[in-house]
């Protein structure tokens, strides 16, 4: 323990000793949406928290206070660098710091267990061992910036089909080898000054109130030492989840603890002891962050300024991964020849995933713009081709927006600019001087100017009374009552409804106009407005533009393709039902792949979707959801200024049928985890199916020859030699296999294990004709399994091959190694 560590621990036991029983459990019940209390007493500030995998959006649901909006986590697990993610996390506690927050509501480090999981975009990746790499170097990067982190969602929320209440069933060993190891790897490797854990139960045990996990294991085997919140709206007993080790209950202030807690105490349900504990490290928190007087924060100088476009940019051509280059299509050449652009994401880009990782940048750059600004002028043409939606979505593109509470009299009481046409207020989060007692309606309104001429829908997402105007004529008024949706979301939220429909113009303003009616909302212990103006735009027969698509291929010399997933298909709160690109989208790359020999296919997803066409098309690149600069980098890749420099963090496959695990629907309330060990590519390898594209695929610009692999001890040493003729990184991955009937023990012969897993690797950068040796730790973990009886580590000792490849299964170098 440094001196700063122990002047802080002093802080905080005189802190703590000052504070009363009705105190202690207040401030552990959060204040409002986004924060916990201040204490002037004992010098304690309000400590606030924010979503942030990608962005650091604030306490606000608004455009004025505008984000950096990162690549997607997959993305930045796919450049296979911990570096790069530490970067990264310094660029997150920088505008964290700009907007007054203290705490990041990230990494997610749930695992791509299935494919459809639809929440996929905001993890890292299928192999716990990548996870916990890119995990442990985002959160020293945000916290090497003063500001802490949770990591979440702690433990076995890897689908999102009822999960605030399924339970996961796991056995010991995949809980522990895999759904777990993140987890550790980043306490261990980043000293994490939170955690969150989840909704679901995990065996049995609601997992804010789950003592084993969180007290013994957690706290206990792993040491950890920072605060433990809710999930919001998560916790659910104030016994249970004290005494099951969570700290802080969110959102406030109406929550499980708070009186309810100081009650259980005077009742004896609960110790005194234990709420001191949790008080402990919340004071604790607020000291590493800077909050609590007498205390030194962590970080008293922050590193130096970065630049978040540039950034931003950088992040996403690093992740970018090249999966098939025919005939080195890539990278074009910009000085010689044209392009034809095609695809509606191409134009109206999806930079980001849906739900609580939402962040409003100041600007977007599509495709489009992109390859505008890059190109010579002249050389680029743009079809729409296919739209991969034909359904209403928040008001976007064109409109200008503004939301007007009034009080029942009509007159104004707060205003404020809206990013589209979804209005997202929760707690305190609401307009100055508007309050919940005192709106009565509240009217979103502004102008849109069409970008194309026809008929356009207008309608209405969300529950209760509502008026739409448009043009200053009342085309639709009524009331949505609550459903009965499947989706728990949308019987909350309401469906999205198409209201009117009306002729416009392209380029000729027209104002619009949605009013709704305030109910009373004095009984509801967490009051929220959510509702949404939606828009679509003209629907033209989709054979139409797929002609028009293919003519402008023709006559280019390369077609560039966009393809895209929609909200609809990937966001937090719903799982896949298949992998396929929605829409006319397939067919129109394969109308355009028939035209031009040449054509490029751009896949602006955030997870795994199937590819039909792949062999029929010059090269594929996987885009994620790339950030606000994706545009920029996507001309960089593409006419050469910077290479794709990612690896695949998840294997793609075939075709939906080929996955190994598609059950993400509970069974009476039940999700179990039956494949054990066998997620991702360990599956494939185990059942013998040949995926599109494996796990750790990348090709980059240039070409990689790998000269030898030296293993002592438990250091593997590859020497790699650039072969090509520009500069690049290479990935080096080092995958262990167990080499059957030569083994140092019975158990080792008997144990059940994957045929081969990742064990480490290393990122090397080398030009035209240089060699460079890349030395990499064989991490101790990597020979060990979970023994279920002795419930601890075992090693398993015997004779393993070493393999040194560029892909899960594309394996240029063995040695072997034995242990004892």
């Amino acid at each position: 323990m440094t001196d700063a560590d122990q002047v802080r621990t002093s802080a905080v036991e005189v802190a703590l000793g000052k504070l009363d029983l009705d105190t202690k459990t207040r401030l552990l019940a959060g204040q409002d949406m986004w924060s916990l209390p201040a204490i002037p007493e004992i010098g304690l500030k309000s400590l606030v928290m924010s979503d942030g995998p990608i962005g650091v959006r604030g306490v606000r649901w608004t455009a004025d206070d505008p984000s950096i909006a990162l690549p997607s986590p997959t993305a930045l697990a796919a450049a296979w660098d911990p570096a790069l993610a530490r970067r990264a996390g310094r660029l997150l506690a920088q505008e964290a710091r700009r907007k007054g927050v203290h705490v990041l509501l990230a990494p997610t480090v749930n695992l791509h267990r299935s494919p459809l999981g639809g929440r996929h975009f905001e993890c890292y990746s299928e192999d716990p061992y990548l996870t916990g790499a890119i995990g442990t170097g985002y959160v020293n990067g945000v916290q090497d910036g003063g500001v802490g982190t949770t990591v979440k969602h702690f433990v076995g929320n890897d689908a999102e089909t009822e999960r605030f209440t399924v339970d996961s069933v796991i056995a010991p060993r995949p809980l522990r080898e895999l759904y777990l190891a993140p987890f550790e790897a980043i306490v261990a490797g980043a000293h994490p000054w939170g955690i969150m854990t989840a909704y679901n139960q995990v065996n049995g045990t609601t997992m804010t109130e789950h003592r084993h996990l969180v007290n013994e294991v957690l706290r206990g085997e792993w040491g950890f030492d920072g605060y433990n919140v809710s999930d919001w709206m998560a916790a659910r007993s104030t016994a249970g989840d004290i005494l099951g080790g969570l700290d802080v209950a969110m959102p406030g202030p109406q929550t499980v603890y708070g009186a309810a807690l100081a009650e259980a105490v005077r009742a004896g349900e609960v110790p005194e002891s234990a709420v001191d504990e949790a008080v402990r490290n919340v004071l604790r928190l607020a000291a590493r962050v800077g909050i609590l007087e007498g205390a030194p924060a962590v970080v008293e100088e922050v590193p130096a300024p970065i630049d978040g476009q540039a950034l931003a940019r950088e992040l996403a051509a690093r992740g970018f991964v090249l999966v098939r280059n025919e005939n080195g299509t890539l990278p074009l050449d910009a000085a010689g020849g044209t392009v034809a652009l095609i695809g509606a994401a191409a134009r109206d880009a999806r930079v980001l995933g849906g739900g609580s990782a939402t962040v409003f940048p100041e600007r977007i750059v599509s495709p489009l713009d992109g390859l505008t600004a890059a190109l010579p002028e002249g050389s680029l043409t743009c079809a729409v081709g296919a739209d991969p939606s034909d359904e209403l979505a928040p008001a976007d593109k064109g409109f200008e927006l503004r939301a007007i509470c009034r009080d029942a009299s009509g007159a104004v009481i707060g205003e404020g600019s809206l990013p589209t046409g979804q209005v997202q207020w929760i707690g305190d989060d609401l307009p100055a001087g508007a309050t919940y007692e005192t709106m009565a309606s509240i009217e979103v309104t502004g102008t849109f100017v069409p970008r194309e001429s026809g008929e356009h829908a207008f309608g209405t997402r969300g529950l209760g009374a509502f008026a739409l105007a448009v043009g200053g004529e009342t085309l639709w008024a009524g009331v949505q009552e609550m459903g009965n949706e499947a989706d728990p979301f949308e019987a909350f939220f309401g469906a999205p409804s198409e209201r009117a429909r009306t002729i416009l113009t392209e380029g000729e303003p027209v104002e619009v106009s949605l009013t709704f009616q305030v109910p009373d909302m004095s009984a509801l212990p967490l009051k929220a407005i959510m509702f949404s103006l939606l828009h679509l735009g003209p629907r033209r027969d989709a054979d139409e533009l797929i002609a028009e698509a293919v003519e402008a291929a023709r006559a280019a010399d390369t077609a560039v393709v966009v393809v895209a997933t929609t909200e609809r298909v990937e966001s937090e709160g719903f799982d896949r039902r298949d992998l396929t690109l929605p829409g006319r989208q397939d067919d129109l790359v394969r109308a355009v792949a028939a035209a031009n020999p040449n054509t490029v296919v751009v896949v602006n997803a955030g997870s795994p979707v199937e590819l039909p066409w792949r062999e029929e098309v010059a090269a594929v690149l996987l885009t994620w959801f790339p950030g606000q600069e994706g545009g920029a980098a996507l001309a960089d890749v593409l006419l050469g200024e910077a290479e794709p420099g990612g690896r695949l963090p998840t294997t793609w496959p075939a075709r939906f049928a080929d996955a190994p695990v598609t059950e993400v629907v509970p069974t009476e309330g039940r999700l179990e985890y039956r494949d054990g060990l066998f997620i991702g590519y360990r599956a494939y390898e185990a059942q013998g199916i040949t995926p599109a594209f494996p796990f750790g695929h990348g090709l980059g610009y240039t070409d990689w020859a790998y000269d030898c692999l030296e293993v002592t001890g438990t250091t593997a040493r590859v020497r790699v030699t650039n072969t090509g003729a520009r500069p690049g990184r290479e990935v080096v991955q080092i995958y262990l296999a167990p080499v059957a009937g030569a083994s140092a023990s019975a158990q080792s012969t008997t144990v059940e294990r994957p045929a081969s897993w990742l064990a480490a690797f290393a990122g090397v950068e080398a030009g035209p004709g240089e060699s460079v040796e890349a030395e990499i730790a064989l991490p101790a973990r990597a020979f060990e399994i979970w023994d279920e009886e002795t419930r601890g580590w075992q090693r398993i000792g015997g004779s393993y091959e070493v393999r040194a490849s560029r892909a899960h299964g594309d394996t240029r170098l063995t040695a072997a190694l034995d242990i004892p």
